[in-house]
């Protein structure tokens, strides 16, 4: 018995319908490519399933490029007119936003102001008066943020300055060990941190017990 005749239309189940799309593309496939043999054929073959898989097969003496310029060639047609138009139009506008943009920013330092009416030229005031008034919240802030780290160090360098103070007069108290005035760098270098880095204690006549904080 002899196979039965498919009646051409879409297969409804997408199962079997992706299942003869696969054996289908094969034998497709199989026969572009004995053309190509056979025949000395240049074959260019483009597959798309329902699912978006991209399939594709071209001969190896040509390319799929070539085979669109030779069609274009034969047929009279072009392909990429709509395409290139399309290309030149976004191009355009982004040209003209280009120039624009160029343009307010040469009204912005108060260049090319002569063709501007006088509506213009109050939005154009008001737009660099909000711009000051930004960037001088930004300039206040980052003064305020500065003003509190120096605070915050200077804090820390008088923490530090009593640390010491204290350090050395207790010290003292003991005994003096620790720091020995031997007239060697260690302990008047130690006497100058302690009293501010201004000038040594042999200089000013004060005694250990009096170093304080200003």
């Amino acid at each position: 018995m002899g196979r039965g005749k498919i009646e051409i239309k879409r297969i409804e189940n997408s199962t079997n319908r992706q299942v003869t799309y696969s054996k289908r593309r094969g034998g497709i496939m199989k026969k572009a490519k004995e053309l190509t043999v056979l025949c000395d054929a240049e074959v260019s073959l483009i597959m798309f399933s329902s699912t978006g898989k991209f399939s594709e097969y071209c001969s190896p003496s040509t390319t799929t490029k070539k085979i669109f310029d030779r069609y274009q060639q034969a047929a009279g047609i072009s392909l990429w007119n709509s395409h290139y138009e399309k290309m030149q139009s976004h191009l355009n506008k982004l040209k003209e936003e280009n120039n624009n943009l160029r343009r307010e920013i040469r009204q912005r330092i108060g260049e090319d102001l002569d063709d501007l009416e006088i509506e213009e030229l109050r939005g154009l005031e008001q737009n660099l008066e909000s711009s000051i008034k930004v960037v001088r919240e930004r300039k206040y802030h980052v003064i305020n943020t500065q003003t509190e780290t120096y605070k915050k160090k200077l804090r820390n360098l008088h923490e530090a300055h009593a640390n010491l103070i204290r350090e050395l007069e207790g010290q003292a108290e003991n005994g003096g060990y620790g720091l020995v005035d031997n007239g060697g760098p260690d302990y008047e270098s130690a006497l100058v941190l302690a009293n501010g880095g201004a000038h040594s204690l042999h200089d000013t006549g004060f005694g250990i017990h009096d170093l304080r904080l200003a």
